[in-house]
């Protein structure tokens, strides 16, 4: 088996991956800010994630996956107002009940997406206890000062013994050239500096007592705190998306270099970004769409509603660093694509073995994790799992042979990458599933109206006609229930 190499964005080359602990993998990924619906964008990245996650687990690897909720201490830009905040205000709520609302929302989207659910799941109000021990070790280093009840990182102290652009490439002079003057900048040293803690104004909602005010906690500082503590000071994987290189995880690697005078991450891996129609995402030119109005067509953009697995294999389409374009014909043809593999897929279970193989199973399943162990080249591997929607249509055909071992691993190996790895569902199953229970629920009606009725000859025709398709009933204090043999 070929060694995975990951592109590592620090080094900006690929790397092979060199896990700290034996079949063990360490993952942060940066959550969203639960304010509003959840972006296209960024479901784009955690469905990114997503597959390097199924892959990992794939390959057999423990994973812990760490996902924050950023439910305070997002500065709205060119403000000191959190965005959680602004919102409550504006809608008259309190800000956990948008909290709520938005969090439901971002795992309602991501479930319908498949995603799998992150080992931990800690949220910024949670930690908040944490963040100000981190901020005392920072300001008793010397490389963080208070002013008027804030505290900052001083950026170009920490420069001169580190290097603050590590990640992005980005120097100093740089810096300090394109720094506008913003709200609140005038109490820092340098323009440059960025906020640990900030004092809550008379008007701010969300508020905690520290040593330096009642106030809350810097976006940045969260995810230093939360990535540690769950993982260690020195863990495998820290992503997310590629906006949040600078200056989120730039500010990220600087705080765990002052709290634990080492880099926090051996590899850092960013998604790239989605367009639709060839231009940004933007609600201000309408040139933007939600998750839901993929699924259900209610917009001017789609020509008609389009699946959650159409969707993710699109998705799976382009290489997780590539730009991807959403537009209605692409996911037209995603949409011919997927229906494709999943016919070949229901066809596989009922192809007959030969005495001899036509077809190098080992050498196709090589390329398949060939393509994986690539930095994750999902389009690649797509490429060759439409090599073995060929091959299944030409055993069909009886034009191509496999024995029953090689028939038997080629059916693992598809199966395994198409549902395990990229995470798609069958959904026409899926359909079948959901047909077939409202079916028995609608039987079990009748039978209970027999019942009532004292018509024991039809309640038992019911109940013998469905065992004998292997649909058991069973009476019970709360009712029938049924199982499926």
């Amino acid at each position: 088996m070929l060694s995975l190499k990951i592109y590592n964005s620090l080094s900006n080359t690929k790397e092979v991956f060199k896990p700290i602990h034996a079949q063990h993998v360490g993952m942060y990924v940066c959550g969203p800010t639960v304010y509003s619906n959840v972006h296209l964008g960024n479901v784009r990245t955690f469905m990114s994630f997503d597959m390097i996650l199924r892959y990992f687990k794939h390959l057999g690897f423990k994973v812990r996956y760490v996902r924050n909720i950023t439910d305070a201490g997002h500065l709205e830009d060119d403000s000191t107002e959190d965005k959680i905040s602004k919102k409550a205000r504006i809608e008259k709520l309190e800000p956990m009940e948008i909290v709520q609302q938005y969090t439901v929302d971002f795992h309602q989207i991501l479930e319908r997406f498949n995603c799998i659910a992150p080992s931990i799941e800690p949220t910024a109000t949670g930690h908040i206890v944490e963040q100000i021990e981190a901020i005392k070790i920072i300001l008793n280093k010397g490389l963080a000062y208070e002013v008027n009840g804030s505290v900052y990182f001083d950026v170009l102290k920490y420069n001169k013994t580190k290097h603050y652009g590590i990640l992005s490439g980005r120097n100093i002079e740089e810096l300090l050239s394109n720094t506008r003057e913003l709200d609140g900048q005038s109490e820092k040293r340098n323009p440059q500096d960025f906020a640990l803690w900030k004092k809550a104004s008379p008007q701010h909602i969300m508020r905690w007592p520290s040593p330096w005010s009642d106030g809350f906690p810097g976006w940045h500082l969260e995810c230093t705190v939360m990535s540690t503590k769950y993982l260690g000071e020195k863990f495998d994987i820290h992503g997310g998306g590629m906006d949040l290189k600078f200056p989120h995880h730039e500010c990220e690697i600087a705080q765990a270099e002052a709290c634990n005078n080492h880099p926090p991450v051996n590899y850092w891996l960013h998604a790239n970004m989605l367009t639709l129609n060839g231009k940004k995402m933007s609600k201000s030119t309408g040139n933007y769409i939600l998750p839901n109005q993929l699924f259900s067509g209610n917009t001017d953009l789609l020509s008609k509603p389009f699946s959650p697995s159409v969707v993710r294999f699109l998705f799976m389409q382009a290489h997780y660093r590539s730009i991807l374009d959403l537009s209605s014909e692409a996911l037209e043809a995603s949409e011919k694509g997927y229906n494709r593999l999943m016919e070949a897929l229901q066809i596989l279970p009922n192809l007959n073995a030969s005495n001899t193989s036509d077809f190098n199973v080992n050498d196709w399943k090589a390329k398949c994790y060939e393509a994986m162990n690539d930095d994750f080249n999902t389009p690649i591997l797509i490429a060759h799992l439409f090599e073995g929607v060929k091959q299944i249509n030409l055993i069909e055909q009886s034009q191509t042979h496999l024995t029953q071992q090689d028939l038997a691993d080629f059916s693992k190996t598809m199966k395994a990458f198409v549902f395990d790895v990229l995470g798609l569902v069958n959904e026409n199953v899926v359909l079948n599933i959901q047909t077939l229970d409202k079916v028995v629920s609608m039987l079990i009606k009748m039978r209970n109206q027999a019942r009532a009725d004292k018509n024991w000859t039809l309640s038992d025709e019911i109940r013998d006609e469905l065992a004998s398709y292997g649909v058991q009933l069973k009476d019970g204090k709360e009712g029938t229930t049924f199982s499926i043999n």
